[in-house]
């Protein structure tokens, strides 16, 4: 056959799992790389607008989905249009004040269908998304954290905290999370395409109450695990409150003290993140190799560059 007419690679199927502003950061990289893309994003917000919306109707905390969707946006003038309305909040004193308009929009369209996907693939055509966004599950759940150092008079005793807004906020040492429900349902359509996926992306996010949470979900879990896709971590570029004082290696360790059956391919860290002499041992024990690229800001803040993270899973996707 004639080399100009052989059909053009298949773009990657890539399913990057998360929450907040890790997972956008990651989704914002991965558009650049691929149209096959899936979001499964964490359902356990309690606090600020999406707690309150939780609280008076019941449904998904919609602030991480809307991020998402933001961030899965098209490169046209009306795609980054509705994406910035999606993010825009409400000022003020009275009712609306704090919530983002996204947030109601997700929520109003949750109550005309009773199928949350079907709301979100709404939004996704209103922003003109590049992939789809999906809840990790169907109901809202609750993380409970085992908590140490919170009385320095008795440090090493343990404390329960639940939900996500306090865990993030406690000053104490996070030693486990269990979620609440404990094995709660998991749509078809995220199951799917994790079946279907080249790529399985981890973080980067907070480490208990955004990365974590997927792999307590038992269907979740299991289809990660039983994946023949190569599974990629996105490291934090530096400790944050809820793993304050942990080593990157350490960050390892409490991935596979929650889930022993998981294997990494391969760990995407800063070299300000990646100093630790230990990690590549942690990394080496689930299967993996360390792939030390800057991916950070260049104003040197906490957050990933989109652009540099991009060139770093482009290398890693052998793209």
């Amino acid at each position: 056959m004639d080399a100009r007419y052989e059909p053009s690679p298949r773009l990657p199927r890539v399913v990057a799992f998360g929450g907040g502003h890790g997972l956008a950061a990651t989704l914002k990289a991965l558009k650049r790389l691929t149209d096959d893309l899936t979001a499964i994003v964490t359902v356990a917000d309690d606090g600020g607008s999406s707690g309150r919306l939780r609280r008076e109707f019941g449904c998904l905390p919609p602030g991480d989905l809307r991020m998402a969707l933001a961030a899965l946006c098209g490169d046209d003038s009306e795609g980054r249009l509705w994406a910035d309305v999606l993010q825009r909040r409400f000022v003020g004193e009275g009712p609306l004040a704090g919530h983002a308009v996204g947030n109601l929009l997700i929520t109003g369209l949750w109550q005309s269908d009773s199928d949350p996907v079907v709301g979100l693939d709404h939004v996704a055509s209103l922003v003109h998304a590049k992939g789809r966004v999906l809840p990790m599950s169907s109901v809202p759940l609750a993380i409970e954290a085992e908590v140490i150092g919170l009385d320095r008079r008795r440090p090493d005793d343990v404390v329960v905290i639940r939900g996500q807004a306090d865990i993030a906020a406690t000053p104490g040492q996070v030693i486990s999370i269990a979620l609440d429900p404990a094995d709660p349902p998991v749509g078809e359509e995220a199951l799917a395409a994790i079946a279907a996926a080249d790529y399985l992306i981890l973080g980067p996010g907070s480490w208990f109450t955004s990365v974590l949470p997927h792999l307590l979900v038992p269907a979740l879990a299991e289809a990660i695990v039983t994946s023949p896709a190569r599974r990629i971590l996105i490291m934090n570029l530096l400790a944050s409150k809820e793993t304050s004082g942990f080593t990157p290696s350490q960050h390892i360790e409490v991935l596979a003290e929650h889930e022993p059956r998981l294997r990494l391919d391969t760990v995407i860290a800063d070299p300000r993140f990646a100093a630790d002499p230990h990690l590549a041992r942690y990394v080496a024990s689930l299967g993996g190799s360390v792939f030390v690229a800057p991916v950070g800001a260049r104003d040197g803040s906490p957050r990933h560059d989109p652009n540099l993270l991009a060139a770093a899973l482009a290398a890693v996707l052998n793209l």
